[in-house]
């Protein structure tokens, strides 16, 4: 039997469905015009300057970043190619292998922050208030509690060091 959507909850749907790909599509074209790289990217970026020694095995970035292994590794290959992060085999596990941040990595996040979280800003945060900041946390943790992840755990080597401290721009923009 079909749960058909109600018509408030239609409205709502198509109200979600406008507004998260308005605002995808207005931070990809912030980051490419900025920072000349992709959001997913980016988030790769973000991902790996807060985990420890700026490194996490490449199946746990694909869980964090909510993205495929596949698409994970070839965005890793590409930023790679800019000496932005380097790729390892897991020296405590074959099977796997670990992202580094490097530190011209670290210097691109860094100076791409900035115009990010001013988008962020000003295509999500400003038009909400406070209370429906909380809201929006409220019920985006529900339905990503309710979805789950399933994140392989860490290569033992990429977790044992304290994680690196962040500049000030991307801490400001987490």
């Amino acid at each position: 039997m079909t749960r058909w959507l109600s018509a408030d909850e239609q409205t709502v749907w198509r109200r979600y469905l406008g507004a998260t790909q308005l605002v995808q599509e207005a931070l990809e074209h912030q980051l490419q015009a900025e920072a000349h790289v992709p959001h997913a990217y980016y988030e790769i970026l973000v991902r790996l300057s807060e985990a420890p020694s700026r490194s996490l095995r490449m199946s746990q970035l694909a869980g964090k970043a909510l993205a495929s292994k596949s698409r994970v590794s070839h965005a890793v290959t590409r930023l790679e190619e800019r000496g932005w992060v380097t790729r390892t085999e897991c020296p405590t596990d074959g099977r796997g292998q670990v992202a580094t941040l490097t530190d011209a990595g670290l210097a691109a996040l860094a100076a791409a922050a900035p115009g990010h979280v001013e988008k962020v800003r000003s295509v999500l945060f400003d038009a909400l208030s406070q209370e429906q900041v909380v809201q929006l946390g409220e019920i985006s943790a529900a339905v990503l509690a309710h979805l789950g992840q399933d994140a392989a755990p860490p290569c033992p080597q990429a977790s044992a060091a304290a994680p690196a401290t962040p500049t000030p721009a991307v801490a400001a923009s987490r």
